[in-house]
């Protein structure tokens, strides 16, 4: 992937999210308050819960949460190093799939949201 269709996989993410909240406003707005409170600062700070997140994502093969939390991490202020150590404990347990998206969409978002912060 390159860095517009990281951007455009956020985009699409957030329109498709629009249009179900048009057919289900109930669900998406309760989905997003209990999503927005499972993020909120706590005894886990965001960037935590983020990196948490990332693993799950890279274990669960979902790439839209690969990049959505990625970004997370990176806005709340971990490193390239953070995000690649949690990327790297989930390969640990989701073995050549976990590790594909590792070397690949974790990287490249990791790449497209670093050059979008500077």
């Amino acid at each position: 992937m390159i860095d517009n269709s990281i951007q455009d996989s956020l985009l699409n993410y957030k329109e498709g999210l629009g249009n179900l909240a048009k057919h289900l406003p109930n669900v998406v707005s309760n989905y997003n308050k209990f999503t927005e409170a499972c993020f909120d600062e706590g005894a886990l700070t965001k960037k935590t819960k983020h990196l948490i997140a990332l693993g799950l994502g890279v274990y669960s093969n979902d790439e839209y949460c690969i990049i959505y939390h990625t970004k997370g991490a990176i806005d709340n202020g971990a490193t390239e190093q953070e995000v690649m150590e949690a990327a790297a404990v989930t390969t640990a347990f989701g073995g050549g799939m976990a590790m594909s998206q590792t070397v690949t969409l974790v990287q490249d978002a990791l790449s497209s949201f670093q050059n979008h912060t500077h």
